[in-house]
């Protein structure tokens, strides 16, 4: 899986654009994400996630960086064995493709807004 691009609002995945929060698998998108609480990411909100099992989860937290990370939720991923990287959507992209090319088993959960 390859992010060719993101814009405020679209975000293009190995071909593919998508005008909703998503999660990317290392083979997989999973469009239409949604939380139970739009601008805040809670761990129920993220099972597909742990059920993955990957060894590195990068969120974009949306342009101007507004979906909060409660510290539980980091807690509860990194108890998973799951390491946590968390930015604003642009550079969680960059950092998706770096990782995902050197071959780690990466997941992303991407906020395409604000």
């Amino acid at each position: 899986m390859r992010i060719e691009s993101y814009n405020f609002g679209v975000i293009k995945v190995d071909g593919v654009e998508y005008i909703s929060d998503l999660i990317i698998f290392c083979d997989l998108v999973k469009p239409n994400w949604w939380r139970k609480q739009g601008h805040r990411l809670d761990i129920e909100d993220i099972r597909d996630v742990i059920d993955f099992k990957p060894e590195l989860l990068i969120i974009g937290k949306g342009e101007s960086e507004m979906m909060d990370i409660p510290a539980s939720t980091i807690e509860g991923l990194r108890t998973a064995g799951i390491k946590v990287i968390a930015e604003n959507t642009t550079q969680a992209c960059k950092i998706f493709n770096e990782q995902f090319k050197k071959g780690k088993k990466v997941a992303g959960a991407f906020h395409i807004t604000c």
